[in-house]
């Protein structure tokens, strides 16, 4: 009797358990079903599943094949896992200010390496550093560049920030820049570099809003976003923008009248006069970060 007086209860506690697992958030990257509860970066890669998301970033055109290049692609150690991959520039003057440089969902390709070049030009004694958070993996195809995003793991990403947060050492003053996919991270990488980090750049990027891990950030911030831009919106950016202030954080907001990825000179859509108005507003923005930090 009692067996059989325990079977109900059994079953009971045995259709709870199933009911909580099932409602668990499905917030693996890749995953076919929304979550409904993500953290930026997944929030973000499940946009790839819209194809009007998709559409809208034309696929990048080839850069003339003879040119140069000024960094080195290296390999640097990720405790307990794979080497991280960098492009690398270094100041030939000895400079602990660097540049942390984020790629877009294509990955670091050419472009991203042109970019970095153009960066180091600029900016007077700093070292820039393009880090791949795809471990090698790049591509032109809209439709792989998807799964590309899709299939990026968040926690090997943030091994690979912190990897070459180490990489740079103690006294590195650490400015960050990312587009797109690349600017989600390049929030990420100045919340995990803390009181190394002197400023963030994001270009129409997915920010954090879990606000115990923004509460981390010591960087000021400067967010440059499209109005035509149908995801990372007004609605997105204004959340953000609560949250920085709730947090007594500095963000800067700048609106342009332009498209998701506007500022990508590879693009076939680029609009050269709003990606000019946005290079020079960053630039003066880690200029002024990088001294005022010393």
């Amino acid at each position: 009797m009692k067996i059989q007086n325990a079977f109900p209860l059994l079953v009971f506690f045995l259709l709870i358990s199933f009911s909580a697992q099932a409602q668990k958030p499905c917030c693996a990257h890749g995953a076919k079903k929304k979550c409904d509860k993500t953290d930026a970066s997944a929030k973000f890669v499940a946009m790839s599943e819209d194809t009007a998301f998709s559409e809208a970033h034309t696929e990048p055109e080839s850069l003339p094949e003879d040119t140069e290049y000024i960094g080195e692609l290296k390999l640097i150690k990720v405790p307990d896992g794979e080497d991280a991959r960098i492009y690398e520039i270094k100041s030939a003057y000895k400079t602990n200010r660097y540049l942390f440089v984020f790629h877009e969902w294509w990955g670091l390709n050419d472009h991203i390496k042109s970019e970095s070049d153009r960066w180091f030009k600029n900016l007077r004694d700093v070292n820039v550093i393009a880090i791949d958070l795809y471990d090698g993996k790049w591509t032109k195809d809209r439709e792989k560049a998807a799964e590309l995003m899709q299939s990026n793991d968040s926690e090997r990403s943030l091994e690979i920030i912190r990897a070459a947060i180490d990489y740079v050492g103690k006294n590195a003053t650490i400015g960050t820049i990312g587009w797109c996919f690349g600017g989600g991270w390049s929030l990420q990488a100045a919340i995990e570099a803390g009181d190394k980090a002197a400023a963030c750049v994001v270009y129409y990027g997915m920010p954090e809003e879990d606000t115990a891990r923004l509460s981390k950030l010591e960087a000021d911030v400067l967010g440059l976003f499209a109005s035509q831009d149908d995801w990372i919106n007004e609605e997105v950016v204004s959340t953000f923008e609560q949250n920085m202030e709730e947090l007594d954080k500095k963000l800067i907001v700048e609106w342009y009248d332009a498209a998701h990825a506007f500022a990508n000179p590879s693009n076939p859509d680029y609009d050269k006069e709003a990606a000019k108005a946005a290079r020079t507003q960053a630039f003066d923005f880690l200029t002024k970060a990088y001294y005022l930090k010393e």
